[in-house]
């Protein structure tokens, strides 16, 4: 592990927790931590230093979450790593493509799409609070296979920031499902994702696995904790952290497009 000071150690556990939390109750946690791990590595560390290790220290969390949210709740578990298998096949064609394709000509796209998401939650105030009255039928199970699968996976492995609060509210719009639900359902295909990203990191060496284990036990509490505050607070709760990330997602891409 890279000589890092004891304080700056510390400030990584606390992003990681909130990050976890954050992740647990609606996608987007990679928004804060991400960030945190390229300012508090040692100046020169190669980037993909702070990629592999935050995908060592998340899908901890993810996981915790996800295990947090099928014993308290019914997931259609099934279904949920159906979607994941296509979204690790997206992600990877999407990191094919990545090394091809300008990002700066993507973001104010994606900027605009997440401005109309937020207008459309804050007009709807039914969306995602009431669940769909029987199991999702084979067209739409399909449709979120090829949406919130291949698509955001592709995106996933493109781009990358805010996967985790698309797919909540792909999953909803899709499947019909609550808020609560939908990332619930989340967390199990971000496993997926973060199973086949860090297997790749991984192989390449490039995660700081001392550092990420003392992350990970942070955010695996605050993943646990998020995905019981989602379970007892309701869809209310999840859409009022829905918009607050969207607008931070909106937030951080217009920083990075123009002033980073």
């Amino acid at each position: 592990m890279p000589d890092i000071p004891f304080a700056m150690i510390a400030a990584l556990c606390l992003a990681a927790l909130a990050a976890g939390w954050i992740d647990a109750v609606v996608g987007g946690g990679g928004l804060l931590l991400l960030p945190v791990l390229l300012l508090g590595l040692p100046a020169g560390t190669p980037a993909a230093y702070a990629l592999g290790t935050n995908k060592a220290v998340a899908i901890v969390g993810t996981s915790g979450a996800a295990v947090t949210y099928a014993r308290r709740t019914r997931v259609d578990v099934r279904t949920a790593v159906r979607i994941g298998l296509a979204a690790l096949a997206g992600s990877s064609a999407g990191a094919f493509f990545a090394a091809g394709m300008s990002t700066e000509v993507l973001k104010p796209l994606i900027m605009v799409v997440l401005l109309v998401v937020a207008a459309f939650v804050i007009l709807r105030p039914a969306f995602g609070t009431a669940p769909a009255p029987g199991p999702a039928g084979r067209r739409r199970v399909l449709a979120a296979i090829a949406l919130a699968g291949l698509g955001i996976g592709f995106y996933d492995g493109l781009v990358g920031p805010g996967t985790g609060t698309f797919l909540v509210l792909a999953l909803t719009a899709v499947l019909h499902l609550d808020l609560v639900t939908a990332s619930a359902t989340a967390k199990i295909v971000n496993c997926c994702t973060n199973a086949g990203a860090l297997a790749t990191f991984a192989w390449q060496g490039t995660v700081l696995w001392q550092l990420a284990a003392l992350m990970a036990v942070f955010n695996l509490a605050g993943g646990t904790l998020g995905a019981r505050t989602a379970l007892k607070k309701g869809s209310g709760f999840v859409r009022v952290v829905l918009l607050t990330v969207v607008f931070a997602l909106v937030a951080n891409l217009a920083y990075e497009q123009w002033a980073g």
